[in-house]
């Protein structure tokens, strides 16, 4: 064996990581190997304190909170979208922390569908996760026209999508085009310069879902001229189960009048005026309905302030190392056991897990938790693997391939049903 494949080789890998000191920040059970940031990331103690604070302002201040103290609440949602704007490639005014993933992409296409002539379809893709698709198909209901008018880009092999495939779809019929950034299941990022630019070229507006990209990968949407774009905050960001969501608003688009309007969509020196006329927000912020959810929004704050401090640049690249390190791991531990890598392996295309298929795949990921290494099981026969930069380590990739070798080795996932589990 040669020294790449080594626990030695990843302990000196770990030696040289200039992001190693954020790992004690985080919450980790020390017997297992936690392999599902990408579902769901991990509290860290900047988080935790965050929350706790927010429990004392309203402990000691009640409903002064929501202008006094250190962190007030009334502003908090533009306070938080300020620390995402880096993340996305955003000016601050163009980020809002708001609502969930899937209330924000009603939010973005009830304002920007607007079916007009023969212009009546939205084009998605055959790949993304379903919460979108539900979500397009319920505003095509609303605005009184059936399933035959979204547009799904297929795939060539189940796993990836082709871009010129894509623009192709972008015919003169399609009034919106939602695409995610990254693939949930094969990881895969699509060049959304290259698809905003296309789009334009077409005059129709495009959004992306940054929910497997947004605290993995750099973006700049600003500079790409991207209409809009949404986003879920607990997994690469680690804010907690149900934190609150975030979207971004191209700053060409301020003043528009919001889809769904309510309570925070004002402009915050309006909005006590307590008048049945909405004068909106001239940013971001107008794309709020109700009042901010603090509690799930609190994690947010301290969660935030650890990627400020790394630097998403320096986090993209150790991820990007530690899924070099895992593929070539598998390549070598587990060449003929069956598993088929099916994430591009190519930097610029590949986001922050790595996707394996295996035919035995729910009952091996039952057995890998049975020997506490936790992945992400994907029907109907896909293990996603998320080794995450602020807190995995090249020897946590090292224990979680050669205890899937373990498995396979003893036939240990026999034991289990090959079906999932109620949450996979």
């Amino acid at each position: 064996m040669t020294e790449t494949y080594t626990r030695a080789h990843a302990r000196d890998m770990d030696a040289h990581d200039d992001l190693r000191m954020y790992r004690d920040e985080f919450y980790l059970n020390h017997e297992s190997v936690y392999m599902d940031g990408n579902s769901l990331g991990l509290m860290s103690k900047q988080a935790e304190r965050s929350t706790l604070n927010i429990l004392e302002s309203w402990k000691t201040q009640g409903i002064n909170g929501w202008t006094e103290g250190n962190q007030p609440w009334y502003y908090l949602s533009e306070s938080l979208g300020e620390k995402m704007a880096g993340l996305v490639g955003a000016n601050h005014e163009e980020v809002i922390a708001t609502g969930s993933t899937t209330v924000d992409l009603h939010h973005l296409v009830s304002t920007f569908y607007q079916p007009e002539g023969k212009r009546t379809k939205i084009l998605a893709d055959a790949l993304t996760f379903p919460s979108d698709i539900y979500a397009l198909k319920a505003q095509l209901r609303l605005k009184g026209y059936d399933e035959s008018h979204l547009v799904q880009v297929e795939s060539e092999d189940g796993h990836l999508l082709n871009e010129a495939d894509i623009i192709d779809a972008m015919t003169d019929d399609i009034a919106l085009i939602v695409l995610p950034s990254v693939l949930y299941r094969s990881g895969q990022i699509l060049d959304m310069k290259r698809l905003t630019q296309a789009a334009h070229e077409r005059n129709i507006p495009i959004g992306f879902d940054l929910c497997h990209s947004i605290g993995a990968i750099p973006h700049d949407l600003h500079d790409w001229n991207v209409d809009f774009a949404f986003w879920c905050t607990y997994k690469h960001l680690n804010g907690g189960p149900g934190s609150v969501a975030g979207l971004f608003l191209n700053e060409k688009h301020f003043g528009v009048t919001p889809g769904l309007a309510g309570w925070f969509s004002s402009a915050k020196n309006k909005q006590f005026d307590m008048e049945h006329t909405l004068t909106p927000a001239t940013n971001a912020g107008a794309f709020q309905i109700g009042t901010p959810h603090l509690l799930s929004a609190a994690p947010l704050i301290g969660a935030l302030d650890l990627f400020n401090d790394a630097g998403i640049d320096r986090v993209r690249r150790k991820s990007l190392e530690l899924t070099d390190y895992m593929m070539s791991l598998i390549d070598h531990e587990l060449d003929g056991y069956g598993m088929v890598i099916c994430n591009p392996r190519n930097h610029d295309q590949r986001g922050g897990h790595v996707y394996v298929e295996h035919p035995e795949a729910a009952r091996i990921c039952k057995a890998l938790k049975m020997k506490n290494v936790i992945p992400d099981f994907r029907t109907p026969s896909g293990i996603r693997l998320a080794p995450v930069a602020l807190y995995n380590s090249f020897e946590d990739v090292y224990d979680c391939v050669h205890t899937l070798k373990m498995i396979m080795d003893d036939a240990l996932y026999e034991q289990f049903e090959n079906v999932r589990d109620v949450v996979s």
